[in-house]
């Protein structure tokens, strides 16, 4: 018994002409919102907004970007204008453990030993030795 697998199934099917649903859904959107610019608002402002909005129409139903369409590319773009960001390169290097020691070491109260003061000490240590 043998089975029909279908074929090209990343393929959308042609619709309205040679446009699939989604296109013709855009376009439409893109003209409605047109005419009712060009019907609500003074013609200059409406010419400035309904070539936006056709640009934007005619991005949505024919552009790709490496063969991702361009709604894909909006959606991503707005996800990441709008979500936190870490920023990785900012992060601070670690410090050596030696450092720590040094430091340390550096706020014991260590007294200092001045020239005269070590040549007395070794005086001393000289005579007692004997």
């Amino acid at each position: 018994m043998q089975f029909q697998v279908p074929q090209f199934i990343e393929v959308e099917d042609k619709i309205f002409g040679p446009l699939t649903f989604k296109q013709f859904i855009y376009l439409a959107g893109g003209a409605g919102i047109s005419f009712t610019l060009y019907v609500l608002l003074p013609s200059f402002i409406s010419y400035i907004l309904i070539a936006a909005v056709i640009g934007l129409s005619l991005a949505l139903a024919f552009y790709t970007v490496n063969n991702k369409p361009f709604i894909g590319v909006l959606e991503s773009a707005f996800k990441y204008w709008w979500s936190h960001k870490l920023y990785i390169w900012k992060k601070e290097p670690k410090k050596r453990e030696e450092k720590k020691e040094m430091d340390i070491v550096s706020q014991l109260n260590v007294p200092r030993l001045s020239e005269s003061r070590l040549k007395e000490l070794s005086w001393e240590l000289d005579i007692h030795d004997k």
